[in-house]
């Protein structure tokens, strides 16, 4: 175990302009080190739409709430520094990856099942969030990794296996296994032989990368066909263009679909639409957040008289769903597609997110600490 005390720098949104490329490079004070923590040092960090929902205030009042400055970023992936004299999974040297959740309660029933993500305590953000479980970080918050290091709980730190890129599964630590913990959950490939992805944008590819690997007929339910060349590239068997009238587009293609999952975050998303595309039992799940947090009207009978299921799914497990994502990703060979920035690049990067440019992950890579651009 290194016990080496490191300095903590990074990129932080002092406001809700951060996103316009204001992000600024500071010092900060981590977490204290607890004997189950690891340390690493980051070598990659996906950017995700999270990242600038929370840094925008677009998800709650920073400001108010006294949480600026904010370093985000919650796909991290880089070498194990240091670990506590209780950690059993990770050793120093290990190259190991973070996801959205940083820590639970660790002892009510849904943690003991391995569904931590669902914490009856309710989960601690790796970023935004503050630590409450472990004595000595209690009320600490908790930051992300547009920056050097990161420290926390080793039970939401995860290996990455040999055969996968560590640059490609940064992305795939909350991007990722936001679509493969609902494919799985729900059959796609096995019960689910038919799946839609609504929305193929940085979660949609996701999705049709992984149910394609998984054995499903793979569906893109898109609203223009300005990708209908990336979505046959990631290998979707079929594409519905929804335009302005989903109602018309969809018509034909009624009870087609086991599941779908919408990624999706459109306030005037025509849910009951993309309802009529399930058969009788099968399931819609909702998996992304609209800031307005809104979920369009529909009636009652639009579920009574279909049979379907409406569910949503957060993030992935760190001890079920995201190891058995990695080793999937590295025996299937699934590779999301990603631009690199070197980390020094962010004010570039973030508005250029924010453009739409990602095709279909950004990643920033630090090459000071082994990240390869």
């Amino acid at each position: 175990m290194s016990n080496q005390e490191v300095t903590y720098e990074g990129w932080g949104a002092f406001g809700a302009d951060s996103v316009k490329g204001n992000f600024k490079w500071h010092k900060y004070e981590p977490k204290t080190f607890c004997e189950d923590d690891v340390e690493i040092k980051i070598q990659y960090c996906g950017v995700c739409g999270s990242d600038v929902h929370t840094a925008s205030s677009g998800w709650g009042d920073l400001e108010a709430s006294g949480m600026y400055p904010q370093v985000v970023g919650h796909e991290i992936v880089g070498e194990v520094i240091r670990v506590g004299s209780k950690v059993k999974n990770l050793k120093v040297g290990d190259i190991a990856g973070v996801g959205a959740q940083c820590d639970s309660c660790q002892a009510c029933q849904w943690c003991d099942a391995g569904r931590e993500q669902y914490c009856a305590g309710g989960m601690t953000g790796t970023y935004g969030g503050k630590f409450s479980r472990q004595e000595e970080a209690k009320g600490q918050k908790s930051y992300g990794g547009y920056a050097n290091f990161w420290r926390g709980p080793s039970r939401f730190t995860v290996a990455i296996p040999e055969g996968l890129d560590p640059a490609v599964a940064a992305p795939m630590m909350c991007g990722g296994a936001t679509l493969f913990s609902p494919l799985t959950q729900y059959g796609a490939g096995t019960t689910a032989k038919d799946v839609g992805i609504v929305g193929i944008g940085g979660l949609g590819h996701f999705g049709v990368l992984f149910a394609k690997a998984l054995g499903a007929n793979v569906t893109a339910i898109t609203h223009s066909d300005r990708k209908m060349d990336d979505i046959k590239a990631l290998g979707a068997d079929k594409v519905i263009v929804t335009g302005d009238d989903a109602k018309a587009a969809c018509k034909d293609h009624a009870r087609s679909l086991d599941l779908i999952v919408c990624t999706s975050n459109d306030p005037k998303l025509p849910l009951a639409a993309f309802i009529n595309l399930i058969r009788p039992g099968g399931t819609f799940v909702l998996v992304g957040a609209a800031e307005a947090d809104s979920i369009p009207k529909v009636s009652a009978f639009n579920f009574i008289t279909t049979n379907v299921h409406f569910t949503g799914s957060a993030i992935g497990s760190p001890t079920t769903t995201i190891p058995d994502m990695l080793k999937f990703a590295a025996e299937k060979g699934v590779k999301p597609w990603i631009k690199k920035y070197d980390m020094k690049d962010v004010n570039e990067a973030i508005p250029a997110f924010e453009r739409g440019e990602p095709r279909y992950r950004f990643v920033l890579v630090n090459p000071h600490h082994g990240g390869q651009l």
